[in-house]
């Protein structure tokens, strides 16, 4: 096919439009593409998309371990991305990595949940709004409080006893967001009362849930890798199947590899903070004292370098003589423990 020649006033114009479109800033393109896009959706006849005109991709909503971006839409919509939210429920969002929106809406719409989700719910979920964020990208998002009805559905189904166990690690993340959600809330209306909303920093409500999500949370942080007991019980000529309910004696030999090793004077405070009942359980296990910071590392540190020696020996006995010259127990130190060591 041959080749077709500009005239000189098209290729003029040609230049021209060149020239104009790299005098343009980044924003200015932006704008273009996003009203030809809007100009294709009219007169295809569709309803053009809603544009977020608050909110930024650098400043989610952080909950836990996961951030959800958040968005305020030109209609007045508060908006959390389809993503984050289904990630801060627990739930994960499929093998091939997409949003996790089919999975959210088969869950809301599942037999266990039928009795507590209403029409509105279940309609809102499986068609969730698309938008386009402030630099002209497409997402889909649910209205904010869909993150709360679906808690409230959540819990209420937990009460009456039908959630499905492998269901459990939802319900427990849905209790620690509406608790999080509660003490924000009247955090933020004792501020607007007050009129101290005006004078407190930008990110100050967030701040707070960040931290209150954070630290319950870790209540069900598995600290304690498979492995490290799946090698226990191979030392110990005992079968695992990988399940939480072990023998007794399994923790007290944890308190002797770990705690006792961990620091000087930590097992014997964290037997103090953290007293057993007379069936010899304790409410929460020990290493949820542990601080952030500093604690909670050199345990995991810890647990990695016990589980190596483990795993190069054949025998207990091999084994535990190979941990007490490479990582001795701490000498008791009476006057320490009655003192009343802080817990790192």
């Amino acid at each position: 096919m041959a080749k077709k020649t500009q005239t000189p006033i098209q290729k003029q114009a040609s230049s021209g439009g060149k020239a104009r479109a790299k005098a343009l800033t980044p924003g200015e393109r932006t704008e273009i593409a996003r009203r030809a896009v809007e100009e294709r959706w009219r007169r295809a006849g569709k309803p053009p998309v809603p544009k977020a005109t608050y909110g930024s991709a650098d400043h989610p909503l952080k909950i836990g371990d996961f951030a959800i971006p958040c968005y305020v839409l030109e209609d007045g919509r508060r908006v959390l991305v389809q993503r984050g939210m289904v990630s801060a429920l627990g739930m994960a969002r499929g093998s091939s990595g997409g949003t996790g929106g089919d999975r959210l809406a088969k869950f809301v719409a599942g037999e266990r949940l039928k009795d507590f989700v209403s029409k509105e719910l279940r309609a809102v979920t499986q068609g969730p709004i698309k938008f386009r964020t402030p630099h002209g990208s497409a997402a889909y998002s649910y209205e904010a409080t869909v993150l709360a009805d679906i808690c409230d559905a959540v819990l209420s189904a937990r009460q009456a006893g039908v959630l499905q166990r492998q269901q459990e690690h939802i319900a427990k993340r849905c209790e620690i967001l509406v608790r999080g959600f509660a003490r924000v809330g009247i955090i933020a209306l004792v501020d607007e009362i007050t009129g101290y909303q005006d004078a407190r920093e930008r990110d100050a409500l967030a701040k707070i849930l960040e931290q209150f999500i954070a630290k319950e949370l870790r209540k069900w942080v598995k600290t304690f890798p498979a492995e490290f007991y799946k090698e226990m019980f191979r030392l110990r000529g005992l079968p695992y199947d990988g399940t939480c309910k072990k023998p007794q004696y399994i923790g007290h030999l944890t308190n002797d590899l770990i705690y006792a090793r961990l620091a000087p004077g930590i097992l014997g405070e964290l037997r103090r903070r953290n007293p057993a009942d007379d069936r010899g359980r304790r409410k929460v296990t020990h290493h949820q004292w542990l601080t952030v910071d500093l604690g909670h590392p050199k345990l995991l540190q810890h647990l990695s370098a016990v589980s190596a020696l483990m795993r190069g020996h054949d025998s207990w006995d091999e084994f535990y003589n190979m941990l007490e010259r490479a990582i001795p127990k701490h000498i008791p130190m009476p006057l320490w423990e009655d003192q009343g060591m802080p817990v790192r």
